[in-house]
């Protein structure tokens, strides 16, 4: 099982670098709510229905999960940590996810690996 962030999600669904890595995953990943609505809003901003999208990728093996009450507070938690990076809240939210549930995240996020949080980050490019 792995965490997929919004930017991993995005190459995929773009066909960009490291979109590869992240059909690979695909069958066994989940994905937070808080990295859905991102992935959803970038195609809304780019003139695209969000419910189109959203129905291509219930469509997959992806399994969308609520962002937990416990999610929130793991994701508060690591800002000391992230805040150097830059970290967002969607990009807490997937690590929040990939922390609770004791797998790795994937992403295309390079300042996630030096953050020096208690999960392993894959890279897809």
């Amino acid at each position: 099982m792995i965490a997929l962030d919004a930017s991993a999600l995005l190459a995929f669904l773009f066909r960009e670098s490291g979109h590869e890595i992240v059909a690979q995953h695909i069958g066994d990943s989940v994905l937070s709510t808080v990295n859905l609505s991102e992935v959803l809003a970038r195609f809304v901003r780019d003139g695209h229905s969000a419910e189109a999208v959203l129905h291509k990728i219930q469509r997959t093996s992806i399994k969308i999960v609520p962002f937990s009450p416990q999610q929130a507070l793991l994701a508060a938690n690591i800002i000391p940590a992230t805040r150097p990076w830059g970290l967002s809240m969607a990009d807490r939210a997937c690590l929040a996810l990939a922390m609770e549930r004791q797998i790795p995240a994937l992403s295309a996020d390079r300042t996630w690996q030096d953050a020096q949080l208690t999960v392993d980050v894959i890279l897809i490019r």
